[in-house]
């Protein structure tokens, strides 16, 4: 593993592990997050604000007129040390629902035309993986997910949607992703998910955070819609949605 540290300014700094996308990685990142939040959590680390992980790297933002950027660096160093000799186990499990019907799948035609699949098999290669969340990023709650099938792997569109709904669940490459909100986006769309992965008055606003493991579980329509009913009335308990969690 390469270490590498970029100075962000006068009160932040980034811990590069690699410069490539790989799950191992990335479980790295996930493991030295874990260990900084622990670290928060007990009151040690004074100075230190908030950790933002990527797919290959940390960075932290730490007040410097309490925490000085060679202590940190010290303190990330042996941090990193310690997650190495030790295996994090993944933190959650999720199931949730998508629902493949032409209407929130608009490019499943597509993609099983372009990858010579019938939609029925671009289905089950796609609901039939365990996935990984990479990295929270773009918008807020949004996953990148992978590993994808290589069956299925797809450029983005030539050219992008102006809107993508809320909920679109879509590849691009060897990812795969959930939009949590309306937005711009150029990935392939197969389908649409009717839980809310974004709650800015939750204490834990992203349903999904870096780590979590997803299966998607095909629905129907009318599922997906009495799904999206519920959330929209505030009355969808998520746990049932939790397959398994694991102590951080």
């Amino acid at each position: 593993m390469s270490v590498r540290f970029l100075n962000m300014g006068d009160s932040a700094l980034t811990l590069e592990l690699g410069d490539h996308i790989e799950l191992g990685l990335a479980a790295s990142v996930t493991a030295l997050d874990h260990r900084l939040s622990r670290e928060l959590a007990a009151g040690r680390l004074t100075g230190l604000i908030e950790a933002v992980p990527t797919y290959r790297s940390l960075t932290i933002i730490f007040d410097p007129l309490v925490l000085s950027r060679e202590t940190l660096k010290t303190e990330l160093l042996s941090l990193l040390a310690e997650s190495e000799k030790t295996v994090d186990q993944i933190a959650r499990c999720w199931q949730l629902p998508v629902c493949y019907e032409e209407e929130y799948g608009p490019d499943l035609a597509t993609v099983a035309a372009a990858r010579g699949l019938t939609t029925a098999q671009v289905v089950h290669l796609h609901s039939s993986k365990t996935y990984t969340v990479y990295m929270i990023g773009f918008l807020p709650g949004f996953p990148y997910m992978g590993d994808l099938d290589p069956a299925l792997h797809m450029p983005r569109r030539s050219v992008p949607r102006v809107r993508v709904a809320v909920g679109s669940v879509a590849i691009v490459g060897g990812q795969t992703a959930i939009y949590p909100w309306v937005s711009p986006g150029g990935w392939q769309i197969l389908g649409g998910c009717p839980l809310p992965l974004f709650n800015a008055q939750s204490s834990e606003p992203a349903l999904l955070a870096q780590g979590d493991q997803v299966q998607f579980a095909p629905v129907s329509a009318s599922h997906f819609r009495a799904v999206a009913a519920a959330a929209q009335a505030g009355s969808l308990d998520m746990t049932q949605f939790l397959v398994s969690e694991v102590p951080k």
